[in-house]
């Protein structure tokens, strides 16, 4: 099951895909990570579905990672007479604690962090964006607000506030709930919704430990003011650019997308870009022009995964919405300006000894004209590192830990092989090499390069370097340092 792409495909489960059959096809057609959306699943629900996951990585014998996405805070307005009312632009509308039915002047509004938090010149969005209107005055019970733009308002629309930090944290007892149960069931990341400073990604850590790794969506400016310290904080990041789209003006959109792929890269943190890439696909079975220029503009900007929502989770074409995104990305990496393109901010390596061998590694592998990089990794930090590089080689993550590899599936350009560890140096280059030419990697007479921590087995000690080359039986014929 070797890909010919480095980037990787995230696709979302839902009634169209959460067959067992279809998560294998799904799998076949080109899904690395399945992503679970907590704001519409079960219990019973996830446990089948991630069941089905785990059958399927047994059957095809690769590992595959599963995200879990919490729902976070949702903040909803009280009903409205008559389910709905129309709102002028230019009137005054209050935003009160009365818990009864709302009107054109008036609606029930049951957050109190929001009277507390929000400000005289806010902004407050109802219905995804499309009710606009601006804070006015407020007390501990009432906000009035100006309409700047209208519309009819309806019972139990969301509300945002695009330019409120509020008192809350990411994780309401339904998340927590919901974390214990897919923390119990074994999934590998975690999203985090409506994050909006490191704060908020360190108490998550707290709660989850080593658990699972976390990832953090930027949906809220808040956040991309504070994204160095979400970023330090997070093991991934997620471009949550439907939200973000709502919360901040659109045509921003595109520039915040290149910064945090750029500020991710820079860490080494795999980063996702999500959200409409393939939305017509919901409906019909070939993309618009303009969104299979979108995809491509994730692959050259380097991202780690591009992901797949309502076109896999309950659209009508999933296997050819996962067909055509593959097909977007593989042909983007062979665009002649591709690497040009991905390498032109280069971030240096941090002063670390292990960046460094990874940096090495890169120029080495370049240099020699090598089949591949291979990294003997037990928490994924060498892969990490050496896929932060952004090879032109493919990259091979022998691992002896599940969790490891099911991460790693997450990672730009890394193709994870489950394995024990080597009893000594030479027994690790053997096998290196073996693996690298019976996945197809390697050929004979090629050579590869091996990354590794000594003492084998020991996380976190990236150290050392070895070159080999392999003969037709796919053993080593000569190595060095």
């Amino acid at each position: 099951m070797r890909r010919s792409r480095r980037v990787k495909i995230v696709a979302t489960l839902g009634p169209a895909s959460g067959a067992p059959e279809m998560i294998e096809r799904l799998f076949e057609a080109g899904v690395d990570v399945f992503r679970i959306n907590m704001s519409h699943t079960s219990f019973d629900v996830v446990k089948k579905l991630h069941a089905a996951v785990r059958a399927a990585e047994a059957r095809f014998g690769r590992p595959i990672g599963i995200l879990a996405d919490l729902q976070g805070p949702k903040f909803r307005i009280g009903d409205v007479a008559a389910g709905s009312a129309a709102l002028n632009q230019g009137a005054t509308f209050r935003f009160d604690t009365a818990d009864s039915a709302g009107s054109a002047a008036r609606v029930f509004l049951p957050h109190p962090q929001i009277f507390e938090a929000v400000e005289p010149g806010h902004t407050l969005l109802l219905d995804d964006g499309k009710i606009r209107m601006r804070v006015v005055s407020k007390t501990a019970s009432r906000i009035d607000a100006a309409v700047v733009v209208g519309g009819a308002i309806s019972s139990r629309k969301g509300i945002s506030l695009p330019d409120t930090v509020l008192p809350i944290g990411p994780l309401t007892d339904k998340d927590k709930a919901d974390l214990d149960y897919v923390l119990r069931l074994g999934v590998d990341w975690v999203a985090l919704s409506f994050v909006q400073r490191g704060e908020d990604m360190r108490l998550a850590r707290r709660l989850v430990g080593q658990g699972a790794a976390l990832m953090a969506k930027i949906e809220k400016p808040a956040a991309i003011a504070e994204l160095d310290a979400i970023i330090a904080s997070s093991d991934s990041l997620m471009v949550a650019r439907g939200d973000l789209g709502v919360e901040m003006p659109v045509e921003r959109v595109p520039g915040l997308q290149k910064q945090i792929v750029s500020k991710s890269r820079a860490a080494g943190k795999p980063v996702v870009v999500a959200t409409q890439m393939l939305e017509s696909m919901i409906n019909a079975p070939v993309p618009t022009r303009a969104e299979v220029s979108d995809v491509a503009t994730a692959v050259f900007d380097g991202a780690d995964a591009v992901m797949l929502s309502a076109e896999s989770a309950v659209g009508k074409y999933p296997l050819e919405a996962i067909r055509t995104m593959d097909r977007i990305a593989v042909e983007a990496e062979n665009d002649p300006n591709y690497s040009a393109i991905l390498h032109a901010t280069r971030t240096p390596p941090q002063a670390t000894a292990a960046d460094a061998i990874a940096a090495a590694a890169h120029t080495v592998a370049d240099t020699l004209q090598l089949a591949c990089i291979i990294c003997y990794t037990a928490t994924g930090s060498t892969a990490l590192r050496v896929a932060r590089e952004r090879p032109g080689l493919p990259v091979i993550g022998l691992s002896p830990v599940v969790a490891t590899g099911r991460k790693l599936a997450l990672v730009w350009g890394v193709h994870c092989v489950l394995t024990s560890d080597p009893e000594n140096q030479a027994a690790m280059v053997r096998k290196a090499c073996r693996i690298a030419f019976e996945e197809g990697f390697a050929k004979a007479g090629e050579g590869v390069i091996i990354t590794a921590g000594v003492p084998l087995g020991s996380p976190g000690t990236t150290n050392m370097v070895r070159i080999a080359h392999i003969d037709a039986q796919g053993n080593p014929v000569a190595e060095g340092v």
